[in-house]
C-alpha cells in the first residue's frame, strides 16, 4: 500500500509540469508515464486515464493550498499580514503554475470541466475562513467594518474577486499578485498603513 501511494504521488508530481508544457488536450498517458519514470502499463495500474490524473492532482493541490491558508490565518501576526499571506498561499502552487503556462487558458477550462466542484468548494472554504478572520478582528476592535457599511462576507468575496482579477493582469500591468492583494487591503482600510484614529480615540481600519 505504501509503495502504491508513493507511486501515485510520483505520478501527480510529474503530471502537472507535463500538462503545463503540452496543454491538457495534447498530453498523453505516455507523456505522463515518461515524466514519472515508469511504463505506461504501470501508470494504468493506478489511473484509468489522464482525466483521473488531472482530477487527483487538482484535489491534492487544493488540499495543500487550504492547509497553507489555515497555517497563515493562525500565524502570530496581525490580521492584515495573515489575510495577505493566506491569499498568497491560495494563489501559489497549482494556480500560479497553470497561470504561467502558455496553455493556461486551456488548463483553467479543463479545471472547470473536470474539477469544477473541487474549485467551487475550495473558494467557498476560503471565503468562509477569511470572513471568520475579519469577524474575529472586528470583535477585538481591530477593524470597524460597519463604518464602510459592509460585512465580513462581502469583504472576503471582494478580496477573492481581486485575487481572480490579478491572475489575468499581473504580468501586463507590471504589478504582482501579492502587490495587488496588498493594494486591495489598503484600499479597504485593513492595512496598518491606513489606520486612522476615530473621534473616540480608537484605531479603526487597523489590522
Amino acid at each position: 500500500m505504501r509503495n502504491l501511494e508513493s507511486k501515485s504521488e510520483r505520478i501527480l508530481d510529474a503530471a502537472l509540469p507535463v500538462f503545463c508544457q503540452y496543454g491538457y488536450r495534447k498530453t498523453s498517458m505516455q507523456d505522463i508515464a515518461s515524466a514519472a519514470g515508469m511504463s505506461r502499463a504501470a501508470l494504468y495500474l493506478l489511473f484509468s486515464n489522464k482525466e483521473d490524473i488531472f482530477r487527483a492532482g487538482s484535489i491534492r493541490a487544493h488540499q495543500q493550498s487550504m492547509a497553507a491558508v489555515d497555517a497563515a490565518l493562525v500565524a502570530p501576526a496581525g490580521t492584515f499580514e495573515r489575510i495577505h499571506a493566506a491569499l498568497q498561499a491560495f494563489s501559489s502552487g497549482l494556480m500560479a503554475e497553470i497561470a504561467a503556462s502558455p496553455h493556461g487558458s486551456e488548463l483553467f477550462d479543463a479545471s472547470i470541466e473536470l474539477v469544477g466542484d473541487v474549485v467551487k468548494q475550495a473558494r467557498e472554504d476560503l471565503t468562509a475562513r477569511l470572513a471568520d478572520t475579519l469577524r474575529d478582528a472586528e470583535s477585538r476592535g481591530e477593524i470597524s467594518l460597519p463604518l464602510a457599511d459592509t460585512t465580513p462576507e462581502h469583504v472576503a468575496t471582494l478580496l477573492l474577486a481581486t485575487l481572480d482579477g490579478m491572475k489575468h493582469v499581473s504580468g501586463s500591468a507590471g504589478i504582482t499578485v501579492a502587490d495587488g492583494i496588498g493594494l486591495q487591503l489598503r484600499l479597504l482600510g485593513l492595512s496598518p498603513d491606513t489606520a486612522q484614529p476615530d473621534p473616540n480615540g480608537n484605531n479603526t481600519g487597523r489590522a
